[in-house]
């Protein structure tokens, strides 16, 4: 036996709860791999409360993170003992996922634990901190560097955005961050932003090109929000989005792209291939302070993560939760 979130569905309805599960329902897959810390993230509050159809089949664990230890394994590359974590792979849609004291999984969505990470540290992180690496890296690749100006984040007070200011302060670019909660400010600026500005400057709709503001942006957002951030950003510049917080449309021109040569970057963690995703959690190691991992992310027990769930999509929670399912 062993304890995990379950979501159940039938003629009365969605329901989620922490509950014992016996160790014959896990789903297929060639590693078993002990939980020790997961996490919580938008699509894990959608999947938990049922205000999206993220869950593909039922019953279903959620929970597209976790890191832990290997119990047992048939895949050539991890035996028993070796630390190990995962990110996306639609864990906690369509494949039980982290929320859970055991998990078993396919090998090949796993990778070693980066050294210099503990398992709580890389679940800090978790698709959020490896998905903003994501979005610098594709940021960098379009030439965009500390000296071409003010990188806009928005989202920032999210897992996504908090890790984005902090990684692009480390590197040197200048961050004003774009946020819902001004009252956070000391907060964002702690993470490394220089400026902060609310959020409805961008939430309505706007014009197809407005004043060159932004050398660059990471979104997380969607919606009017990305698209008055392409209309803002310079000339050669480029948007790396990887959310759809405020939603799915974008309500937006070609004027930026065409006019100004503005690059649009979609950003997908969830099936990016091995390399990298290793390539992005390496980057972590040496491109991330490790202190403000405290400042980020805090610590809740399982039971606790289904009312943790409600709170982050009610954007009542800052940055990271990591849930500690073996305690």
């Amino acid at each position: 036996m062993f304890k995990a979130v379950l979501i159940e569905k039938d003629d009365k309805g969605l329901r989620a709860q922490v509950t014992d599960v016996q160790d014959d329902k896990l789903p297929a897959g060639d590693v078993t791999v002990r939980v020790e810390f997961s996490t919580l993230n938008y699509k894990d509050g959608l999947a938990i409360t049922g205000k999206a159809p993220v869950v593909r089949s039922f019953p279903m664990v959620p929970g597209i993170d976790f890191a832990g230890t290997v119990e047992e394994s048939s895949h050539s590359s991890f035996k028993a003992g070796d630390k190990v974590l995962l990110n996306g792979w639609g864990v906690g849609e369509t494949h039980w996922g982290g929320l859970s004291q055991r998990a078993r999984v396919k090998g090949d969505w796993l990778i070693p634990l980066p050294k210099g990470f503990t398992a709580r540290q890389s679940m800090s992180i978790g698709t959020a901190g490896y998905t903003a690496m994501l979005c610098v890296m594709a940021l960098e690749r379009h030439g965009v560097k500390p000296d071409s100006g003010d990188v806009l984040v928005t989202g920032a007070n999210g897992g996504v955005g908090s890790f984005a200011i902090a990684l692009l302060s480390k590197l040197g670019y200048r961050v004003t961050a774009s946020t819902g909660r001004t009252n956070e400010s000391d907060y964002l600026k702690k993470l490394g932003a220089a400026d902060v500005i609310d959020r409805a400057e961008l939430g309505k709709a706007g014009k197809p090109l407005q004043k060159e503001r932004w050398a660059a942006a990471i979104d997380s957002v969607g919606s009017f929000t990305l698209a008055n951030v392409c209309a803002q950003v310079r000339w050669g510049g480029a948007v790396a989005a990887c959310g759809m917080a405020q939603g799915l449309d974008f309500p937006a021109s070609v004027a930026p792209f065409i006019l100004r040569n503005v690059g649009l970057l979609g950003v997908d963690s969830v099936m990016q291939p091995k390399a990298a995703r290793v390539a992005a959690w390496d980057r972590l190691v040496t491109d991330l302070r490790g202190p403000l991992l405290e400042e980020i992310a805090h610590e809740i027990p399982l039971d606790q993560a289904i009312e943790a769930a409600a709170g982050l999509l009610d954007g009542k929670v800052r940055g990271r939760v990591v849930v500690n399912v073996a305690g």
